[in-house]
């Protein structure tokens, strides 16, 4: 059966699409789309494609004016993922383009989780007779902005843990095994997720062993920086002829030497960092589950029985209930994806 959507959400939809382009790429503002509409037809549509550049909504006005003219927005309806920004930053504020450009109708999917900003840019607009309609599709477009909306609440990143495992729950192989415990199909797939993230992270162990690059490749590397690559650990004797200290992406890599995860994860906020990327082992991820730090789980789950000495989980004691469980089949391996509540 086809979903039934009504008018303002099959338009939100296109807005969240049009957000969709930015994720990973806006950090630290959160990723934004915007449509213009009148009379059921499209006028313009925009995103938010970077920090200090357009908002979507300036955008959109933009695409509009370029297609239709100068006053095409006025009486129409712009559908828009977040609430508008209501103060001036290294942009405009978006309720002034909005108002300048004489919109009659705004419909939101979320409201601005920052509480300096929440409703601010409502009032605004109501104030000057605009009519406001919120959270149409709230929730696709609180997943939107989940990583800015962890940082801006707690000042903590999102977290979102990726592994692979076999089916009796190791993390590697028996002896004379490939080291890949996944597809090919499935590391392919790891790689949307990095584009997400602003910051990937592995413990000292992962690197010493696996001498991994944690970059994005292909068309995922188009378009944005590589993520930082962090190394977490106490050990001060790290391999410097790795990867992660001799490639070209090297002035993106940080050690985070004996610093608790908390301030290590704090530390990563400073730098801009919305979303995290834990790609460690088994210790480090017991340990930011048992803090409570991991909100996402990924894991690969391949078609074999592994036969080898390292658990998904080295420690025993540790549970949790995912929400909102996703199963994905990607080529052999299954993808189970959820949130820790």
């Amino acid at each position: 059966m086809n979903e039934e959507l009504t008018e303002d959400e099959r338009w939100m939809r296109e807005a969240l699409a049009e957000a969709d382009k930015g994720f990973g790429l806006t950090s630290p503002n959160p990723p934004v789309g915007a449509v213009i509409v009148r009379d059921g037809i499209e006028l313009g549509r925009g995103w938010h494609q970077g920090a200090g550049l357009e908002h979507a909504e300036v955008n959109a006005i933009a695409n509009a004016s370029a297609n239709h003219g100068t006053e095409s927005c006025r009486n129409a309806t712009i559908y828009v993922t977040l609430e508008p920004c209501s103060t001036h930053g290294r942009t405009p504020p978006c309720v002034d383009a909005i108002l300048k450009a004489g919109f009659a109708r705004v419909v939101i999917a979320s409201i601005d989780p920052n509480p300096d900003h929440v409703g601010a840019g409502f009032g605004t607009l109501r104030e000057a007779g605009v009519e406001v309609t919120t959270g149409v599709l709230e929730d696709d477009g609180d997943e939107m902005i989940r990583f800015f909306a962890k940082r801006m609440t707690t000042g903590l990143p999102w977290v979102i843990a990726k592994t692979a495992a076999t089916l009796d729950g190791r993390t590697t192989l028996g002896p004379g095994e490939s080291q890949w415990i996944s597809s090919e199909a499935s590391r392919e797939d790891v790689q949307k997720w990095r584009r997400q993230c602003d910051a990937i992270m592995v413990g000292g162990e992962t690197f010493r062993i696996d001498n991994p690059s944690l970059t994005l490749r292909g068309s995922s590397a188009e378009g944005r920086p590589q993520p930082l690559r962090v190394i977490f650990t106490s050990d001060e004797l790290l391999p410097q002829t790795h990867h992660l200290f001799t490639d070209e992406h090297r002035d993106r890599t940080r050690v985070h030497w004996s610093q608790s995860l908390e301030e290590s994860l704090r530390s990563l906020v400073d730098e801009g960092v919305n979303g995290v990327m834990l790609e460690s082992g088994g210790r480090l991820l017991a340990h930011a589950m048992h803090l409570g730090f991991v909100d996402e789980l990924i894991l690969y789950l391949a078609p074999r029985l592994g036969g080898g000495h390292t658990r998904l989980l080295p420690v025993d004691g540790i549970t949790a209930h995912l929400a909102d469980l996703e199963v994905t089949k990607i080529g052999p391996d299954i993808r189970l994806r959820g949130f820790f509540p």
